[in-house]
């Protein structure tokens, strides 16, 4: 890799996850509300519009409403804590209507849960079994993934206390615990990462989207600083590489220039010295962008300024005759007539 790559953010334009939805409440509040034809996006294809995709469709070719969804349900005989059932369950007829799936996958706890209809969804919960509570869309989104899009704390909580599969992966990759990385939805992370084990959340952890992202990584990418610590408390790997490039956490923070998470991250313990596949360290990719603030709180952390990439290049080679950034790195046995050579000019 040419030495410049240690100074261009093209990874991090590719790999940053931004969403191209602006409301899911305003979308679902009209069914004539339809994308722009022929709107492209500005760049790769959004890992989460596929999210926007299936609620458009799903939504815009069901005829269900809040209304039809209660009569559906009505009459099943659904556990509550004030009634429990006492029958033996749901006649054959209406396990069959209400396990249907439509031609999208949906199921009818899909349907409620973009409908955001939470009470009838919880209700659906605490009818189903797993098998049912699991079951994947077309788009491999389970009830999961879009009860955490929309950010209905409440049914995720419902949700994980029937122990759903929380480490299923959409078509891109992305678990439910991805989502809530992405958008900062704090409380639907809490409650998946305090329901499992430690051993199947450490799986769901190092899990990467077809991006090769982890759950940190995409925290990192998108600014969560709480998410990032509720990662951290729960035992996420520091050091994990993403699949592309092999940048850890920080090297994405030092990327996106913040020094927020590199202040988190490197007190957390991350490896300051840490090498992508081309050997660039996080001390390379902060002086490559001329980040003096940020290459300044890696010396300080003990970066070790001598270290060469697959091009030989040490991060000194890329300060480009910067005097701030080549003030930070020790010269004391180099002086001309008692004076350091830093920011002499020959």
């Amino acid at each position: 890799m040419a030495s410049g790559d240690c100074r261009k953010d093209g990874f991090l334009e590719e790999s940053r996850v931004d969403s191209g939805i602006d409301s899911y409440r305003s979308m679902l509040k009209s069914e004539e509300q339809q994308r722009e034809p022929g709107a492209e996006l500005s760049g790769p294809r959004d890992k989460f519009s596929a999210v926007e995709e299936r609620l458009d469709s799903a939504y815009g070719s069901s005829s269900l409403t809040a209304e039809s969804l209660a009569e559906i349900v009505e009459g099943c005989s659904i556990a509550t804590e004030e009634a429990p059932a006492t029958g033996t369950g749901i006649a054959e007829h209406e396990e069959n209507l209400i396990t249907s799936i439509t031609e999208d996958g949906d199921t009818i706890l899909h349907l409620a849960i973009i409908h955001e209809d939470a009470f009838i969804a919880k209700q659906l919960i605490q009818l189903f079994p797993k098998e049912v509570l699991d079951i994947q869309n077309n788009l491999y989104q389970s009830p999961l993934h879009l009860a955490t899009y929309l950010n209905l704390t409440e049914v995720v909580k419902s949700l994980v206390g029937k122990r759903v599969g929380i480490e299923l992966q959409d078509q891109d990759g992305n678990t439910a615990l991805h989502v809530a990385c992405h958008h900062g939805l704090t409380m639907c992370a809490t409650e998946m990462a305090s329901e499992m084990s430690p051993s199947r959340l450490a799986l769901v952890l190092e899990t990467q989207n077809w991006r090769g992202l982890a759950c940190l990584h995409v925290a990192a990418l998108s600014r969560q600083h709480q998410i990032m610590k509720l990662l951290m408390m729960k035992g996420a790997d520091l050091n994990i590489q993403e699949g592309t490039s092999g940048k850890t956490a920080l090297h994405l923070a030092v990327e996106m220039h913040d020094a927020t998470s590199v202040k988190l991250l490197l007190s957390s313990g991350a490896n300051v010295d840490a090498a992508m596949f081309n050997g660039c360290t996080p001390l390379h990719l902060a002086v490559g962008r001329q980040d003096t603030a940020i290459a300044n709180l890696l010396c300080q952390s003990g970066a070790d300024t001598m270290l060469r990439n697959l091009e030989d290049e040490t991060a000194l080679d890329l300060a480009d005759g910067n005097n701030d950034i080549l003030a930070l790195f020790p010269f004391d046995d180099i002086h001309i007539s008692g004076r350091s050579v830093v920011g002499v000019n020959f």
